[in-house]
Order: structure tokens, then sequence, then C-alpha cells
């Protein structure tokens, strides 16, 4: 469990920077889910960056949409997505308000509250892979489109809080090319975990989906 004074809620002024600069600082770092049955606390050990408007890999590369509006606003509040028809992923919007730039949650180590996530991912073989990977995270903290525009630095009682927690030191920082990115944005360098930590995620190229014929 960690400590109090590690429960500090991050600042928006910590949000409110280049996405390149936040992403990095943001592994180590504990989101507490509130729920009805208490509370879940996620260490990040896995992210991905988002440059919003500049970057084909961004959901707000071609503007503002009803589904990206969030992330147009105040930084460190979530931005929540639905995809593929059946998962949810979490992001933290940053930068300054109107610049749409964002980082996706890919992974973390559940520390608090593992018992309550277990029946949300029956399929994990161990307590390791409960959040390895962006909609397993999400799907094990329980968060949905509702939690779209959640301030995750309003403070304890919020559903979602972004605290200090125990960053890693520089030297276990490891990036490379996104997971499952494509065309001109596939090679950014702009995926960041933690070496050696197993709850991180596999790197997997993005592969084009074929049409049926």
């Amino acid at each position: 469990m960690i400590e109090s004074s590690d429960r500090t809620p991050l600042a928006r002024s910590f949000f409110d920077r280049p996405v390149l600069e936040v992403a990095p600082e943001l592994l180590g770092r504990t989101l507490i889910r509130m729920t009805e049955d208490g509370p879940i606390e996620l260490r990040l050990t896995e992210v991905e960056a988002y440059a919003g408007e500049s970057d084909p890999g961004s959901h707000a590369f071609r503007g503002r949409t009803a589904r990206n509006e969030v992330m147009f606003g105040p930084p460190g509040h979530a931005y929540v997505y639905f995809t593929y028809g059946m998962w949810h992923c979490l992001n933290v919007v940053c930068g300054p308000e109107g610049k749409a730039s964002g980082i996706l949650l890919r992974a973390g180590e559940i520390q608090v509250g593992a018992e309550l996530t277990r029946h949300r991912r029956v399929s994990a073989r161990h307590d390791k892979e409960l959040a390895k990977g962006p909609a397993r995270l999400a799907t094990a903290l329980g968060v949905d489109r509702a939690l779209n525009g959640a301030d995750l630095c309003d403070g304890p009682a919020a559903p979602l809080t972004l605290c200090h927690g125990r960053p890693p030191s520089p030297d276990q920082v490891r990036n490379g090319p996104r997971t499952g990115v494509g065309g001109e944005g596939a090679y950014h360098p702009w995926r960041f975990w933690i070496e050696g930590d197993p709850t991180v995620s596999p790197y997997r190229a993005h592969s084009p989906r074929r049409r049926a014929t």
C-alpha cells in the first residue's frame, strides 16, 4: 500500500505541459478509482502520448468532434472512448486548453483493491494481468463513458484521481513505437514503460484490417 504522502493529487499545472514531457512522468504515479465497494489503486507502468491535431495517430487529428470534445478542454481531465464496439480506454488530457493532446493509460499494477477487479477480469490468469493493456485497465477499474471528462485533480472523493505515487528512476524508463498505430504516426517513439515490469503489455505493430470480399 502506498504512503499517504504519495496519495497527494497531482496539480493541474503538472498536466498543463507538452504531452511528451508529461507522458514519461506519469509512470509510477498512482491512479485511485473510487467505487461503491471501495478504492482501487493502480500504479501506472505503461503509457502512450498522442499529440492532437499534429499527430495522425490521434483522435483529434481531423479536428474537434462530439467524441473527442474533452480533449480540447482543460488539462487534467479523463478522456474515455469506446473502441471496436466492446472496449473502453482511459486517457489523460494534457497541454493548454484548446490543444487536444492526451496520454493513453496502457497498463498498470493493481496495488490496492485487486479483489474488486477480478470479477471484471475473469480471463486474467494472475493479478499481474488484471490491467495489462488499455482495455484491460479500463475494464478492471470499471471505467466507461460515464467518466468521460472526470477531473483527475479533484481529490480523494472523486471517482478518478491521479496522485504523486512513486515514479521510477530515469534509467528504468524506456520508450519505443506506439502499439497498433499505422500510417505516418507508426514510428513515433511515444510509448513509455517501466523496464522489466511484468504488467507492461507486449508491443504489437499495426496490422491493417482487411475488408471482407
